[in-house]
């Protein structure tokens, strides 16, 4: 399934438990072998966070999160705190709630970095995603619907799934890990991690059933996990300048078209369908071409082609293939930064 619409795994309910000590005399500190589920929570959780969004008025948000730096930078997801309001806490597993700020967000990635002003906690390693391979094992960690340093397991589902999430307000594009690693309301922005214990994607979306609400989405085992290596450029573009750049191409789609492929508008629209100067101009693309092919891989949509750009890098240099009266060209282009708003 490509172009994959999923519903954000966004604010979480709160639950209510009733707290019994079946074992009074059990005690907490269990050795498990190095290496296990048990062994790798143990030594993760104390970096995972629960994140509350509050505004002016009664509405809020709950998600989750990771330590990102030795700064006290906190990595979570954009639409965990997009439009919440200016009051946001973070909450340790020690029970310590701290003030914390945004520092940027980015909502085509759906990452938002947090400051919380704090030397003392302890930042979880980063994985390379480019490394993670179908049936990996892996856990999500967070907060589903409020339950406070959740662990799920699960395997790697698949790698390079496009999925597009939100609305036309706030839409993000995933080039996105996909686990059957259980994930509900509540676990945006918390860590996929990897065997080794390293973060190898910030949890985001979940796949939503034909004909079902996104406020009424749960775990059918299909979650997806921004990538670690989309997630640490973001991020650090984030800290050092509050904002993200996002590489283009420089075409206007026509979103009328059904595909296969991403249409280029015709000359005909209203706008210049092809940036003068761009890189698909200086490439040879025409109004009308059809994209059906970029850095590698098949385009078979809009959602498609945007999700591919936004994996790659500005500076990148990439090959794509495109459809035009009836033959196939080939062009190379070199990724330009989007213009600032």
């Amino acid at each position: 399934v490509t172009g994959l619409i999923a519903a954000l795994a966004g604010a979480g309910l709160g639950a209510s438990l009733a707290n019994r000590d079946l074992f009074p005399d059990q005690s907490p500190a269990v050795s498990r072998p190095a290496g296990s589920f048990a062994a790798l929570a143990a030594k993760a959780l104390p970096s995972v966070v629960t994140i509350k969004a509050r505004g002016s008025g009664a509405g809020g948000a709950t998600g989750s999160g990771f330590v990102f730096d030795a700064s006290g930078h906190v990595i979570t997801n954009n639409h965990v705190v997009d439009g919440v309001g200016e009051e946001i806490t973070v909450v340790l597993t020690d029970g310590r709630q701290l003030s914390a700020e945004v520092v940027g967000t980015d909502p085509a990635y759906d990452i938002a970095v947090l400051d919380t002003n704090t030397a003392d906690l302890v930042p979880l390693p980063m994985g390379d995603s480019t490394q993670v391979v179908v049936g990996d094992e892996v856990l999500a960690m967070g907060a589903p619907l409020g339950l406070e340093s959740t662990v799920t397991a699960g395997i790697v589902s698949a790698v390079d799934r496009p999925v597009v999430a939100g609305d036309s307000r706030s839409r993000s594009y995933i080039n996105a890990i996909q686990t059957d690693a259980a994930i509900n309301p509540g676990n945006s922005g918390g860590p996929l991690i990897d065997m080794a214990g390293r973060v190898i994607g910030v949890n985001s979306a979940i796949a939503t059933p034909p004909g079902s609400s996104s406020g009424s989405a749960g775990n059918i085992g299909l979650g997806f996990a921004i990538p670690s290596a989309q997630v640490v450029k973001t991020a650090n573009q984030l800290i050092r300048t509050g904002s993200a750049e996002h590489p283009i191409i420089g075409v206007l789609l026509d979103e009328s078209y059904s595909g296969p492929g991403a249409k280029v508008r015709d000359a005909a629209s209203s706008e210049d369908p092809v940036t003068d100067g761009g890189p698909a101009d200086r490439a040879g693309v025409r109004p009308g071409d059809v994209i059906v092919r970029f850095d590698g891989r098949t385009v078979e949509g809009s959602d498609d082609l945007i999700v591919a750009i936004r994996a790659k890098s500005v500076g990148d240099r990439v090959t794509m293939t495109v459809r035009r009266d009836g033959r196939t060209v080939d062009v190379t282009m070199t990724l330009q930064p989007a213009p600032k708003k």
